[in-house]
């Protein structure tokens, strides 16, 4: 039906005028917790590593993604036992049940219920192994759960779960064409674990999201669920989280020059196989 403007009196007076409300995207995300506008209105789908990833990079705002998804590619539970042993369980198994439980109990305090959250099942320090798999999950995922915008870890050499995780979202955003969004881990520093940050020299400059007391508050109770990870966590203070458009990475050269981060450590996995395993996968 077509509207017909209706005669009136001449009259010199102009007609208020009205603008249209500015609308917002999910490319907005970023903008939007910063600003602490409310609950954000898309559906995010986080894709970390491991539990607890996602409480370090974007805890404190957690409750601000009611529709959040979240998927973990690793159970966070390292193959050789050590770590299950160094915290007193019988088996990997146990541990990673273990681990469950524990980011079951910080989402809770976000108000995330446990149903909101998928593994892979991936065993800790092998993800890198598997990226193929991962890729095609994270793409079922972001199909299945009708996400708008993903956020996940920085391809930075701090972990090979994490730049893995980084290379397989990368490869299924990209046909999916969501926007992503980078959250901070941790990387080789001057004087050793460097965290809170990006890599400095790369990539598009982050949103910075200031925490409240409230939420600094919240974000340490999460974190304090995590007991089996509590000597890890101690490196990693409370303060501002940030976010970023994620860069358009080559995954076939390494993320900066020098000795990564986790080629500190026996986990069976160099940067040159990392990139070698990145390059047979792309």
């Amino acid at each position: 039906m077509r509207w017909r403007r209706r005669r009136a009196a001449p009259t010199s007076r102009r007609p208020p005028t009205t603008r249209a409300a500015p609308s917002v995207t999910p490319a907005d995300l970023p903008a939007w917790l910063a600003a602490r506008g409310g609950p954000a209105p898309w559906r995010v789908l986080v894709v970390t590593a491991h539990p607890d990833d996602e409480v370090i990079g974007i805890g404190g705002h957690l409750p601000l993604l009611p529709r959040a998804r979240l998927l973990h590619v690793t159970d966070g539970a390292p193959r050789d036992g050590r770590d299950a042993a160094a915290h007193g369980f019988g088996s990997c198994a146990d541990y990673a049940a273990a681990r469950r439980r524990e980011l079951a109990a910080a989402l809770c305090l976000a108000g995330l219920p446990a149903s909101a959250t998928g593994c892979l099942g991936i065993p800790d320090q092998e993800a890198a192994l598997h990226l193929p798999e991962i890729a095609r999950t994270v793409g079922a995922a972001i199909a299945e759960c009708g996400a708008e915008a993903v956020l996940t870890q920085a391809y930075e050499g701090g972990h090979p779960d994490h730049d893995a995780t980084a290379f397989a979202v990368h490869r299924a955003a990209r046909a999916s064409g969501v926007p992503v969004f980078e959250m901070t881990g941790y990387h080789a520093g001057p004087e050793g674990i460097a965290v809170g940050d990006f890599l400095r020299g790369f990539g598009p400059a982050p949103t910075t999201l200031p925490l409240s007391p409230e939420q600094s508050a919240l974000k340490r109770r999460m974190l304090d669920c995590f007991a089996t990870q509590r000597q890890v966590l101690a490196a990693f203070p409370i303060g501002p989280e940030r976010l970023r458009p994620a860069p358009r990475y080559d995954f076939t050269r390494p993320p900066h020059p020098g000795r990564l981060f986790y080629e500190n450590f026996p986990w069976g996995m160099s940067g040159d196989r990392f990139r070698q395993l990145a390059a047979a996968a792309a």
